[in-house]
């Protein structure tokens, strides 16, 4: 999607950074609501984006421009009062906060199209503003479409468990070892691309 120039790598950092941050945050904060403190004490609820990036994660985000994970939250499920519900709250935590952000940031592209223009910010820092926030609006929408695919571990899969008979859902998740190369061989083969990218481009113009 990105032609990845050194000024649009620049362009991609920041989204990315806080795309990722605030989606593992939302985890860590949710959980500790419903009684699970183990990514607290851990100091996952923060912005810091160092206490959140997964190396492998992070380069699959700038290899395809749209795909990619942070390193995921501990959360322990016997602390919360219902496990399985709780877990399914905490698992579209990460999500929903990107579909949020992507609306955030389809406003203020909106607003910086409507109340400026290159003669309010000049030529050299409006056009990069409005880049960077579009996109953001593209990648949160990718992360939380990709994130709520029922591959474990992504989150979609906690989330399906919630749904499922218990024998069956024991057995679902006895594919969470795999889960990794499924998700590898997604992303570079392309097949993710295929299925998704039509998703992020309807949702995209929806919001814009």
């Amino acid at each position: 999607m990105f032609n990845l120039d050194p000024l649009t790598l620049l362009l991609l950092i920041p989204p990315i950074l806080f795309a990722l941050t605030a989606h593992e945050c939302a985890h860590a904060w949710v959980a500790d609501r419903l009684g699970d403190n183990t990514a607290k004490m851990l100091g996952r609820i923060t912005l810091n984006p160092l206490k959140h990036l997964d190396p492998i994660g992070t380069l699959a985000i700038f290899l395809t421009g749209l795909f990619g994970w942070a390193r995921p939250v501990p959360v322990n499920p016997r602390n919360f009062r219902h496990p399985t519900r709780d877990m399914m709250w905490v698992s579209i935590a990460g999500p929903m906060t990107n579909l949020f952000l992507a609306a955030i940031f389809a406003l203020i592209v909106k607003a910086l199209i409507f109340f400026g223009g290159p003669s309010s910010f000049g030529g050299t820092l409006y056009e990069p503003l409005i880049t960077m926030a579009y996109i953001s609006v593209r990648l949160n929408i990718a992360l939380a479409i990709f994130n709520m695919i029922p591959v474990p571990p992504l989150d979609g899969s906690k989330a399906l468990f919630h749904f499922l008979p218990p024998r069956m859902a024991i057995s679902y998740m006895k594919y969470e070892h795999y889960g990794f190369l499924i998700l590898m061989l997604m992303i570079f083969s392309g097949a993710s691309g295929y299925v998704l990218i039509p998703i992020v481009n309807f949702t995209t113009n929806i919001l814009l």
